[in-house]
């Protein structure tokens, strides 16, 4: 897969696909402890998370939701079929992240970095200090 690199220009908010390139090119610099869990996941940015996923999770704003992880088994959070009908897909919340970006004023890849580590590693029961190294590992290897 080719790699695409875009200039973000911070007068104007990155769109869904300026955000899909950014999450696909930190996806594929991740270290590869996190790397071997992620074979054929799918990256997709959505807008804001809709009316069903806030219903299952329970969310009182959908501005709580950054990120979600979804098996391909998975009907809704928590239930799953036997067989996987669907790829695995870790669906990013574009303007939960730009709230973030503005709140943090932190650069929008380290932002994006940090959200896509944790959710993975906590879908895939990493403990807090395992996906803190993994941060420091990626840091370092995008410095």
């Amino acid at each position: 897969m080719e790699c695409q690199s875009i200039i973000m220009n911070h007068t104007v908010p990155p769109s869904l696909e300026d955000l899909e390139t950014l999450a696909v090119g930190l996806l594929q610099g991740m270290p590869e402890e996190l790397l071997q869990h992620c074979e054929g996941l799918v990256i997709l940015i959505e807008e804001i998370v809709d009316e069903t996923v806030q219903g299952d999770l329970n969310l009182d704003d959908p501005f709580d939701l950054l990120a979600l992880y979804k098996n391909g088994k998975e009907i809704s959070p928590g239930i799953e079929r036997k067989v996987a009908n669907d790829d695995d897909v870790l669906v990013l919340y574009r303007r939960s992240l730009l709230d973030m970006w503005c709140e943090t004023e932190e650069d929008l890849q380290s932002v994006l970095r940090q959200i896509i580590i944790e959710e993975l590693g906590r879908y895939f029961e990493f403990s807090d200090d395992d996906m803190q190294d993994i941060a420091d590992q990626h840091y370092q290897g995008v410095l």
